[in-house]
């Protein structure tokens, strides 16, 4: 859990930018989007062709953008 103490004359403003750089800085809300949804583990079988299908569209992009230019 991330806190901060507010300062002497400091306003709420600056009060909260520190407190969202603090939880940034955490990587704790990262951390809480990536576990919000529970997804299964991939065998190896379906990493090697998600890894096929990415590889092959960004080959295609490369091979659109020198066509393109």
């Amino acid at each position: 859990m991330q806190y901060v103490v507010r300062k002497e004359k400091e306003g709420f403003e600056s009060l909260m930018r520190r407190f969202s750089r603090k939880v940034h800085q955490s990587g704790s809300l990262a951390d809480a989007k990536k576990r919000q949804y529970f997804e299964k583990p991939l065998s190896k079988r379906e990493q090697r062709a998600v890894a096929i299908r990415k590889e092959s569209a960004k080959a295609r992009k490369m091979r659109q953008l020198i066509l393109n230019s």
